[in-house]
């Protein structure tokens, strides 16, 4: 039988930042997280344009397109973001400089496909077992613990552990977002978070709420009313998955959050499409 995935999204501006540079989008087969690159401008705008270049993929039908391949669909999606953002960028030159990371999930009828670039991140735990990082960080600190002059202990809260190496947009050189594919079995549970939120959680406090909250929504937002008791002092946004059976899915409504949402969303608890 198909599978599919509920979804649930939070997001807020923390203890410390006037705005909300984050977006995500919790959908019927699609979850995003984009954290507005901190210190260029118009990251709200960057991290908005690509939640809104990227809002199609949710209504793919795997039979409709049964010559395309989903990873395809999804890197082209990306391309089309980035160029999105560039054409912005050259219209308003206020907001040249601007970027955003990406953490992307698209679920199939079997499996998930994953895009990542910057330093929000995926997390899988699958049923019964233990909480695990997938993405790999585009960043300076995580580039020196590669090549061996930093451990991971020492990575912890080092003080360049901000600065990005990659991301959309015209903050940098363009990018290519790595794209990987990943089992799919019901019970599996994923979560795509900005760096406010990993940066202040543990994966073990991350993965005791996953736990006890096995609804998505409300999972969401145990996780971001902990960052933010933490004293999370940049945004917080997640997006947590759940894998299910087809037939168990109840209809729900897709929700943005974040910049992208900010117009019609005051609170941070997002607008319904």
């Amino acid at each position: 039988m198909p599978l599919a995935v509920v979804t649930g999204a939070r997001s807020d501006r923390g203890t410390v930042r006037p705005y909300n540079e984050d977006s995500g989008y919790a959908g019927r087969r699609l979850a995003l997280v984009a954290d507005g690159v901190g210190g260029s401008a118009a990251g709200d705008v960057a991290s908005s344009i690509v939640i809104e270049e990227l809002l199609p993929l949710d209504d793919r039908d795997d039979e409709q397109h049964p010559d395309e391949d989903p990873a395809a669909a999804l890197e082209a999606a990306i391309a089309r973001a980035q160029a999105a953002l560039l054409d912005h960028a050259a219209d308003h030159p206020e907001t040249s400089g601007m970027g955003t990371t990406l953490t992307a999930l698209m679920a199939t009828d079997d499996d998930v496909v994953l895009a990542h670039i910057g330093d929000s991140r995926a997390y899988r735990r699958p049923l019964g077992g233990v909480l695990e990082q997938v993405t790999r960080d585009d960043t300076y600190v995580q580039q020196l613990v590669d090549e061996g002059h930093l451990s991971a202990e020492q990575a912890e809260g080092h003080p360049m552990g901000h600065v990005i190496t990659a991301c959309l947009g015209t903050a940098g050189s363009w990018s290519t977002p790595a794209l990987s594919r990943h089992p799919a079995d019901v019970g599996d549970r994923w979560l795509l978070c900005s760096d406010g939120l990993s940066g202040v959680l543990s994966v073990e406090t991350m993965q005791h709420v996953m736990e006890e909250e096995p609804s998505s929504w409300p999972c969401a937002l145990r996780l971001v009313e902990l960052a933010l008791r933490a004293g999370a002092t940049d945004n917080v946004t997640c997006v947590v998955v759940a894998v299910v059976q087809d037939d168990q899915v109840l209809p729900f409504p897709p929700r943005l959050v974040g910049a992208a949402a900010a117009e019609a969303d005051a609170d941070g608890y997002g607008l319904h499409l």
